[in-house]
C-alpha cells in the first residue's frame, strides 16, 4: 500500500459517528441536470428533459432536488451555493427554474452532452477555483426522496467520510430483485452501518439481481456521490488522465456569463464522456490512493427512470390506478394515465400507460415501459420532430405553440413573459401578422416602434427587421399567423438579442 492509501484507509479507520463534530470543510450541493429522460417519453424530450417537467404535480424534479438540499446548512455545517450542470439548450430553462423558487446557483452550461464523470469534473474545477476545497453532494436532478430529513442525515455522514479523503457512494438497501439499477458489493463494515466498496456491478441479468437480494452483500447504487473537491480531481488524473486534461482546458478556456460558466466548446467536445462509475468507482477497489465508502440511504428512494416508477410514487385509487388530468377508469385496475389536454377514458384495462401530449400519446404495458427508449430510437431514425421537442416550445422570453399548419401558412399561439423581449431578427422566407389576446406589446418594426394593445394587430412583410417586446406586468398573448414559401425555425437572422443567440 503506498502512502497516499495508507493515509486515507488510516483516517477512515477512525470512528465516525453521528455524535462527532460536523464536517469543517463547507459542503456544496452539485445537480446533475444534463439527462434526456428517453424512456419518459413523450412527456420528456431532448429540449425538455425530465427533470425540467412536473412528472409528481409539485414543480419539477429539479426544482425539487434543489429544495431537498436547501437544509444542509445546519449543525455547524457551512452550506455552500449549489452548482447546477446542465446542457446548453436547457440553460434558460433552468435558470427560469432557479428564479421561480428563489434560488442563486451557478450555472455550468455544458455544449454538448458527455455523461456524468466529465459533467462533475467541471463543478469541482468550479468549486476549487472558488473555496479552494470542498465536499461536493453530487445528485441527478430527477430522483425521488421521500424522507428529506433522512436523506440529509444520511449525506452529513457521508460528507464526514469524504472530507477525509473517501469518495462516498450513498447506497439503497434493495428491497426487489431489480434489473434496472446497477449495485454495490460491499466490503468490510465500517462505522454507523457504513461499509468499504468492493466492487460497483452494472445492471444485472433478473437471476443475478435474485441473488443479489437473497445474499444481502448488495446494495443499489443511488447515482449520488459525496467527495472533495480536490479528492476528484486528483483521483480523476491518476485514473482518466486523458479526461482530466480535456476538462480542465475546457474550463479554463471557457468564459462567465452572469451567473453561468460556459466552458470552451471545443475543448469540451474533445472530452471522452463517460459515467462517474465508470471512469473512477469501478476502479477504486483495483487502485491505490483513493477509498471507496459506502453509506445507507435510510429513505424511500426512487430515479423515476420510467412510468412505472411514476406509477410507483404516486398515490392510487382503491383500484391501483394513477389519475393525471382528465381521466375517467371504468372496470380498470393497476393503471397510470395522464393526460395534457383531452379526455381519456379506459375500459376494462389493466397494468397499462398511458400518457396523451398535443402531438403524441403511447399507450405501454407497465411492466415493459423500459422499451420506451427503443421506441423514441425508432423515432428519431424516422427524424420525427416529436423527439425533440413538444408542440408547445419554451424559449428564454416565453413560449410559442404551433396550433395550425400547412404548406404555406402556420398559426401560433405566443407568450411573452413580462419583462421579457424577443430578438432584434427577420426573415427571408415569410412575413407575420400578429394580433394581440391580452396584453400590451412594444413593437419594433424596421425604423418604426409602436405600441399594441388587446385586439389591436400589425403586419410584419418579409426581410423587415422587428422585434416584441412586453414592457407590462402580465404575460403577453398573442396570435401569430406566419404565410411564406418556408416556414422554419431556422429562417431567423438574430441582430441583438438579451439571450446571447445574435448570428
Amino acid at each position: 500500500m503506498d502512502a497516499a492509501a495508507r493515509d486515507v484507509s488510516d483516517r477512515l479507520s477512525d470512528p465516525v459517528t453521528t455524535s462527532d463534530a460536523a464536517c469543517v470543510l463547507p459542503i456544496r450541493p452539485v445537480i446533475l441536470a444534463g439527462g434526456a429522460g428517453t424512456r419518459l417519453w413523450p412527456i420528456s424530450r431532448k429540449q425538455f428533459p425530465k427533470q425540467l417537467a412536473g412528472m409528481l404535480g409539485a414543480g419539477s424534479l429539479l426544482q425539487m432536488t434543489i429544495q431537498r438540499v436547501a437544509g444542509l446548512a445546519r449543525d455547524g455545517v457551512d452550506a455552500l451555493a449549489p452548482v447546477v450542470v446542465c446542457g446548453d439548450e436547457h440553460r434558460f430553462m433552468t435558470v427560469q427554474q432557479l428564479e421561480e423558487i428563489g434560488v442563486d446557483a451557478r450555472l455550468i452550461v455544458e455544449p454538448s452532452s458527455r455523461n456524468t464523470a466529465p459533467a462533475l469534473s467541471l463543478a469541482a474545477l468550479a468549486s476549487r477555483s472558488e473555496d479552494d476545497d470542498c465536499v461536493l453532494v453530487v445528485m441527478p436532478a430527477d430522483h425521488l426522496i421521500r424522507d428529506t430529513e433522512a436523506f440529509q442525515r444520511s449525506v452529513l455522514k457521508a460528507a464526514r467520510y469524504a472530507e477525509r479523503g473517501a469518495i462516498v457512494s450513498l447506497g439503497v438497501r434493495p428491497t426487489r430483485a431489480e434489473t434496472g439499477f446497477g449495485y454495490v458489493k460491499l466490503g468490510a463494515s465500517l462505522e454507523d452501518g457504513a461499509h468499504e466498496i468492493e466492487r460497483f456491478v452494472e445492471k444485472p441479468d433478473s437471476e443475478s439481481a435474485g441473488e443479489y437480494l437473497n445474499s444481502g452483500a448488495y446494495w443499489w447504487n443511488s447515482g449520488i456521490f459525496v467527495v472533495r473537491a480536490s479528492v476528484w480531481l486528483g483521483t480523476l488524473e491518476r485514473l482518466q488522465p486523458a479526461m482530466h486534461a480535456a476538462c480542465v482546458a475546457a474550463f479554463d478556456a471557457g468564459r462567465a456569463d452572469g451567473a453561468c460558466h460556459l466552458p470552451d466548446r471545443e475543448s469540451f467536445e474533445a472530452v471522452h464522456g463517460d459515467s462517474i462509475d465508470y471512469a473512477v468507482m469501478e476502479h477504486l477497489a483495483r487502485e491505490q490512493g483513493t477509498q471507496g465508502v459506502v453509506v445507507p440511504l435510510d429513505a424511500p428512494w426512487s430515479d423515476l427512470g420510467s412510468w412505472d416508477a411514476i406509477w410507483d410514487a404516486l398515490d392510487k385509487d382503491d383500484d391501483g390506478n394513477v389519475a393525471k388530468g382528465r381521466v375517467v377508469f371504468e372496470g380498470s385496475t393497476s393503471c397510470y394515465v395522464q393526460s395534457e389536454g383531452r379526455l381519456i377514458a379506459c375500459v376494462g384495462v389493466t397494468n397499462l400507460a398511458v400518457i396523451e401530449t398535443a402531438d403524441a400519446v403511447l399507450v405501454a404495458d407497465r411492466s415493459r415501459v423500459q422499451e420506451v427508449k427503443n421506441v423514441v430510437g425508432r423515432i428519431a431514425d424516422e427524424h420525427s420532430p416529436e423527439v425533440d421537442a413538444h408542440r408547445k416550445v419554451h424559449r428564454p422570453w416565453g413560449t410559442y405553440d404551433s396550433i395550425d399548419k400547412g404548406s404555406r401558412f402556420q398559426v401560433k399561439r405566443i407568450v411573452v413573459r413580462p419583462g421579457a423581449r424577443l430578438s432584434l431578427q427577420l426573415h427571408h422566407h415569410r412575413a407575420e401578422h400578429w394580433t394581440v389576446v391580452s396584453g400590451t406589446a412594444i413593437v419594433t418594426r424596421g425604423e418604426e416602434s409602436f405600441l399594441l394593445s388587446e385586439n389591436e394587430s400589425t403586419y410584419i412583410p418579409l426581410g423587415v427587421k422587428h422585434r416584441l417586446e412586453n414592457p407590462g406586468m402580465v404575460p403577453l398573448e398573442i396570435i401569430e399567423v406566419q404565410s411564406g414559401s418556408y416556414l422554419g425555425e431556422d429562417d431567423i437572422v438574430r441582430f441583438d438579442d438579451k439571450y446571447g443567440r445574435v448570428n
